[in-house]
């Protein structure tokens, strides 16, 4: 049976797009996209709805409100945030709400097909479970969750020197090149320039051509 999921996103072009994607993946079917939190929880009171897909920033308040008022209904509907809140408060309030999973704007269809498959896996080993849970079978179920479900870096690419690459250019306020985004972060250029090709390809940075005085162009990149 497919998993039911409602886009919840107040941005029509990422609506249809969260919609699309929710289509491209096997095992689950849109039910519906709904534009603010009101209109989420007006569809979730006259629908079957497993996974909500929940933007954080709504025209009509929070997205967390939402959830806190499902949970006080009683409606157990799992909760994936997708969404560009970075805020570290953010973050630990939506773990405490129980959101399961927190997918980061911008991101690509790889990503977003990664998290979807890991909630999948969850559901999975749940439906399977036992009436009663011994502390293996816990600890398994709570690490398809936790685990695997991330997109694997190149080869030769380590999180920490991506984290500061991205913190650089996310931080700056107009574009960057390679070489002043190596003076930033204290690594070699070409290093840094294979982190910012990776996070271009990926749809996190754009990149464009910067003329400078000799006439040449030299690549910079900027924060989408």
């Amino acid at each position: 049976m497919s998993v039911r999921v409602l886009v919840v996103e107040d941005e029509q072009l990422a609506a249809e797009a969260h919609a699309a994607y929710v289509g491209r993946v096997e095992g689950f079917e849109l039910a519906g996209v709904a534009r603010s939190a009101g209109e989420a929880a007006r569809f979730l009171g006259g629908h079957e709805v497993d996974l909500v897909l929940l933007d954080l920033h709504l025209p009509d308040g929070h997205g967390l409100a939402l959830v806190q008022r499902l949970r006080a209904a009683g409606r157990l509907v799992d909760v994936i945030a997708v969404t560009s809140a970075r805020d570290a408060d953010v973050v630990r309030h939506a773990v405490a709400q129980g959101v399961v999973l927190y997918l980061l704007k911008p991101f690509t269809f790889a990503t977003f097909r990664a998290k979807l498959e890991q909630y999948a896996a969850y559901r999975a080993e749940l439906d399977q479970a036992p009436t009663e849970f011994v502390q293996d079978e816990v600890d398994r179920l709570l690490g398809s969750l936790r685990g695997g479900g991330s997109v694997a870096l190149p080869k030769g690419m380590s999180p920490e020197t991506l984290r500061d690459v991205t913190l650089a250019v996310r931080e700056a306020e107009a574009g960057l090149s390679a070489s002043e985004v190596a003076e930033a972060v204290g690594a070699s250029r070409v290093t840094v320039r294979r982190y910012l090709e990776h996070l271009a390809d990926t749809g996190t940075v754009d990149r464009q051509p910067r003329y400078g005085r000799s006439g040449r162009p030299e690549v910079e990149y900027r924060w989408k």
